[in-house]
């Protein structure tokens, strides 16, 4: 593959690429109001990327969480595995690390998959990140996804969460939801954005 070099050198002034990059369309959004789930149907695109916008809990101490439909949202209970890792900092600079967090993987659960925990509903704190879905429409492959979220942890953190993982599933996915794992998301935006 040749390499491509572009000639004008500041990226304000680029009018067009030599390549193909593909076509990136808001297909959907959603804001909360003490909604206890946010759900989006989900269609051929080859990529979804799910964007979260201060996304603010009801309930202190929890968790927000995300699963899969292949009946057009009558069940969400796909199988998936995932791992999970994170880096934290709290605000007196007295707590850093960064690791694997086993408590919060899940290995071939028709459970909910964590994005992140321990969210705090301090009027100030909330989580914002995103959570990629490839291929979904898929009737061949497993269905991957990757996620990084930053967290207003409830003891005054900032926590970046790493989810990565497949939907273990040749069925295709009709239908996404997010949630808390107790009590509404109070208020945030979901942005859902398909790249062919």
């Amino acid at each position: 593959m040749a390499l491509t070099k572009l000639n004008n050198k500041a990226v304000a002034n680029v009018t067009s690429l030599p390549v193909a990059l593909g076509d990136m369309v808001l297909v959907s959004s959603a804001t909360a109001s003490s909604s206890a789930s946010i759900e989006f149907t989900l269609g051929n695109y080859k990529e979804y990327q799910f964007y979260f916008v201060n996304i603010h809990p009801a309930t202190d101490n929890v968790q927000f969480t995300f699963n899969l439909s292949t009946d057009n949202g009558s069940n969400y209970n796909v199988t998936k595995t995932n791992t999970f890792f994170t880096a934290y900092h709290d605000e007196a600079d007295t707590d850093i690390n960064l690791g694997y967090v086993t408590a919060h993987d899940i290995a071939q659960s028709t459970g909910e998959s964590e994005l992140t925990y321990n969210l705090g509903n301090d009027n100030d704190q909330s989580i914002s990140g995103y959570l990629n879905l490839f291929n979904p429409s898929s009737s061949v492959f497993v269905k991957h996804y990757i996620s990084n979220v930053n967290t207003a942890h409830n003891a005054n953190y900032t926590r970046n969460d790493y989810t990565g993982g497949y939907a273990n599933t040749v069925l295709p996915l009709t239908n996404i939801r997010f949630k808390m794992s107790s009590g509404n998301i109070d208020s945030g935006t979901i942005l859902m954005y398909g790249l062919n």
